[in-house]
């Protein structure tokens, strides 16, 4: 196991095993409840699996009790900061800091797994939305937490439940912040699958992932991102384009190679 960082005094801390950077939110004492610390623990480590060699999957989790209780509500009493930009002010490229704080998931370069447990609320939702898939316990307790404090959701949820929660559906949601169990909430369409040790899932999924050739698995996600926002046309030639980035490369062929030979293929990481 290889450490990729500790991040805003071990709020996060992001370690490398087998090619699958798991990244866990350590803050367990507030269940992983989002403070201005935290927020900038979860940007720096998404920002450094994305950019470390040799990571071909990511496992999201919490410690502890909980995957993530949403914002902290010490929160709630702290002064504003004077240099806060305003929240449309684009700090991170098309998002803010706190939109960001999910953006950066949806935004890796190669597939995401969040394992949920416990509770997962408002933000801590909206983080696990960032994923490519969701693993969560059938026990767990889901809300889109935000107007119970008279807020809306604002750290990307809008952007990023589409296509996964009926939209009659994600309104009552939204609007009553009504809580679901794992298992409501996996046939509400916010999760993936449910399984009662979300963690080991999550982990098998990826070590299955990470097996696979890594240059076709990171093309496949720059593919589910434009399938989102492109028309077909867009859509079709890049499909094109991105077999033409991975055909007939040493991976490709290793992948046939292995397939053919009943052995588990060899990949670079170049």
């Amino acid at each position: 196991m290889t450490i990729l960082g500790e991040f805003a005094g071990d709020r996060v801390r992001a370690t490398l095993t087998a090619h699958i950077a798991h990244v866990r939110l350590n803050r367990p004492e507030k269940m992983n409840a989002l403070d201005p610390e935290m927020f900038d623990a979860l940007i720096a480590a998404g920002r450094t699996v994305a950019q470390t060699r040799g990571v071909r999957v990511v496992v999201l989790s919490g410690a502890g009790r909980a995957f993530c209780a949403g914002l902290d509500t010490a929160s709630f009493s702290r002064a504003p900061d004077p240099d806060e930009p305003p929240l449309a002010e684009r700090t991170h490229g098309n998002t803010n800091r706190f939109q960001e704080v999910a953006m950066v998931w949806a935004r890796c370069p190669v597939p995401v797994i969040a394992a949920v447990h416990g509770v997962c609320f408002g933000g801590g939702l909206q983080i696990a939305s960032g994923a490519d898939l969701r693993v969560c316990a059938p026990d767990a307790r889901l809300s889109i937490m935000e107007m119970k404090w008279g807020l809306v959701p604002d750290m990307g949820g809008f952007a990023l439940w589409r296509g996964l929660v009926r939209p009659d559906l994600l309104r009552e949601l939204v609007y009553t912040n009504r809580e679901l169990s794992g298992q409501e909430a996996l046939t509400a369409g916010l999760v993936t699958f449910t399984d009662p040790d979300p963690l080991a899932r999550a982990m098998a999924i990826a070590a299955t992932i990470a097996s696979r050739n890594p240059e076709a698995v990171r093309e496949a996600k720059r593919l589910f991102t434009a399938m989102l926002d492109q028309p077909t046309d867009a859509i079709l030639l890049a499909e094109s384009e991105a077999q033409e980035r991975v055909i007939r490369r040493p991976n490709q062929v290793e992948a046939v190679v292995a397939a053919m030979s009943g052995r588990p293929p060899v990949f670079s990481d170049d």
